[in-house]
């Protein structure tokens, strides 16, 4: 996408349908005890310190509801506002006077523009706002707690057909043809995950995150420090907006979990808030060894958030701790990697009383 500054009023932006704004927000959690509540994210957005502009919040959402709903066409980024340019740069750590972290803001708020129907011979352009969350200048504290995986696996894996059914059965592909530019964790769960990869994932690594989306959960410096940052998911137009990456490729892992990358090509593998939703987990964290360095890491994140149509039936009746414990076995019969699993909870703490979404880790080395 070309950056440019431009005047323009964002008139276009309040008068953008809002057809789909409940469900595309609306997110189920669920609790320790396997009930389920709803979720609708965050209820506040305090004001950028990147867009100096008044960014009310009628507008926000209105605009994500448009880009939604006319993202369903074939779609192209085109230009963007001076604050999209100035978070482009940021990402890519060449603002002057800005330090890779002490000075990095809290949000970054785009003004994108998508063009649709130049196949059709009727162009027209929609404007939308997206808030992204970049973990840094928070007032979180990120505690890192080691987690025992205590599970004995048989040798053989137990699952069944059954296990891997989901309430939706139909072609994934039609679920993700629309893009979801929202968060699906909330911030202190995204900011404890971007303080996790900073610490653990050293500057010149090559990086792949796959089931990914319009955020990795980097750190705003990757782009810059990290030798290369690939991606797999879904949705192309989401992995278009995806500032971070050198390179992707859109990938149904449910219909061929087959990764498109030479063995031994990467130092991580990153997977955020997604495994429960493959059918075929073991034969894609056996595609994940293969893509890895020997030494090389798979770091495997989930919270207790996800689309239950969507999510596997043996997920949906477990509780947080027998996740990690199955995601363990998950990696035990993959095979190729270290017995040494590790398992975190790096749940975020802050003043707020309102209990924060639960972030938890496991990782384990390539043999």
């Amino acid at each position: 996408a070309n950056c440019k500054q431009h005047t323009e009023t964002m008139a276009i932006c309040r008068h953008l349908p809002a057809f789909f704004l409940g469900a595309a927000l609306l997110l189920t959690r669920f609790s320790h005890s396997g009930a389920l509540s709803l979720h609708a994210g965050p209820s506040t957005m305090p004001s950028s310190s990147v867009d100096r502009r008044s960014l009310s919040r009628s507008r926000f959402l209105s605009s994500a509801a448009g880009s939604i709903f006319t993202a369903a066409s074939a779609c192209s980024v085109l230009g963007g506002s001076a604050e999209e340019c100035h978070a482009r740069d940021l990402l890519k750590g060449i603002v002057p006077g800005k330090s890779a972290v002490g000075d990095n803001p809290r949000y970054l708020d785009y003004e994108l523009e998508m063009k649709y129907g130049e196949d059709k011979g009727n162009p027209r352009t929609r404007g939308m706002l997206v808030r992204r969350f970049t973990g840094d200048s928070t007032p979180y504290s990120f505690p890192v707690r080691p987690v025992r995986l205590v599970k004995e696996w048989p040798e053989k894996p137990p699952f069944g057909k059954e296990d891997f059914m989901r309430a939706d059965e139909q072609d994934d592909s039609s679920f993700y043809t629309v893009p979801r530019l929202v968060y699906h964790i909330d911030e202190p769960a995204v900011a404890s995950l971007t303080q996790y990869y900073r610490k653990n994932i050293p500057p010149g690594s090559a990086v792949l995150d796959i089931c990914s989306s319009w955020v990795s959960h980097y750190p705003l410096e990757f782009p810059k420090i990290m030798k290369r940052i690939s991606a797999t998911g879904m949705n192309p137009l989401e992995l278009k907006f995806n500032d971070q990456l050198d390179d992707f490729a859109a990938r149904d892992l449910n219909v061929e979990p087959k990764l498109p990358y030479d063995d031994n090509t990467f130092d991580f593998v990153t997977c955020v808030v997604s495994i429960d939703y493959l059918i075929h987990p073991i034969e894609v964290l056996k595609e994940v060894n293969r893509v890895l360095k020997p030494g090389g890491k798979v770091i495997l994140s989930q919270s207790n958030r996800c689309f239950p149509s969507k999510a596997i039936s043996m997920w949906l009746k477990m509780n947080d701790r027998q996740h990690l414990e199955l995601i363990n076995g998950y990696l035990k019969y993959a095979g190729g990697y270290k017995d040494a699993v590790e398992a975190f909870d790096i749940t975020a703490e802050g003043p707020s009383q309102i209990s924060f979404d639960p972030m938890f880790i496991v990782q384990a080395e390539k043999a």
